[in-house]
């Protein structure tokens, strides 16, 4: 599996949801369960994919102290950017949205260095079928402040470049890094993604469909498992 055909898999995902929104229908329903089960997939990749062998490489301690950092810096970034930019303005928006995706990019170009390849098409598939549904939601949340398509689909190929070269200088600037440093940086973005995923996706997901996310969610977490074997 080359890198160019994952980087380019995981950043089209978030530019068809701008357009599955924009130009298909997308009823609250669908939306919510997409996302429950895509958060769902990328939970149970986080701990199969990155936390457990982050375990493996730097020991349990170490390991769960990286998560932990992770999910408070990106609460206080993400605090940060709230306050700066507020969540109306473009640049504002531009921010949040590279911002929740650029843990889950970085760690991607980190499988790229060394995970097998069902380990990196395990993780990219649960960032696809997360950011698929994300991006809908989020483009339709644009047009209902009276954005044009042609400014929402720009916000959404611009984070799509930006998350990309996230992912290609993760792979190029991590390439010689022992097994213990990627240990570290694989748990210290899957915290930063729960966290992300805990503020901003599941509560979205349960807005939408109050009844079957949690459903959702878990046939996610099953798929991400299967995907994994």
């Amino acid at each position: 599996m080359t890198v160019s055909v994952v980087v380019a898999a995981v950043a089209l995902s978030l530019v068809l949801g701008a357009v599955w929104s924009l130009y298909l229908p997308l009823p609250d329903r669908l939306k919510g369960n997409a996302l429950a089960f895509g958060g769902g997939a990328l939970l149970s990749s986080l701990i199969l994919e990155l936390f457990q062998p982050a375990i493996d490489a730097t020991g349990a301690a170490p390991a769960a102290l990286a998560l932990l950092s992770g999910a408070v810096v990106f609460a206080l970034v993400d605090h940060w950017v709230d306050e700066v930019w507020g969540s109306r303005s473009g640049l504002g928006l531009m921010v949040a949205v590279s911002l929740d995706g650029l843990p889950e990019n970085l760690v991607l170009g980190v499988e790229l260095i060394g995970a097998s390849a069902r380990d990196v098409a395990a993780f990219a598939t649960a960032i696809v079928l997360t950011n698929l549904p994300e991006a809908a939601g989020g483009a339709q949340n644009m047009r209902a402040r009276g954005w044009s398509d042609r400014r929402i689909l720009t916000l959404w190929v611009g984070a799509a470049l930006i998350l990309s070269a996230v992912t290609i200088a993760g792979r190029s600037l991590l390439a010689g890094a022992d097994d213990a440093t990627l240990g570290l940086i694989r748990a210290f973005a899957a915290g930063a993604i729960i966290a992300a995923l805990v503020t901003e996706l599941f509560p979205q997901a349960y807005r939408d469909d109050d009844d079957l996310t949690g459903v959702s969610s878990a046939l996610g977490v099953i798929c991400a498992a299967l995907l994994s074997q």
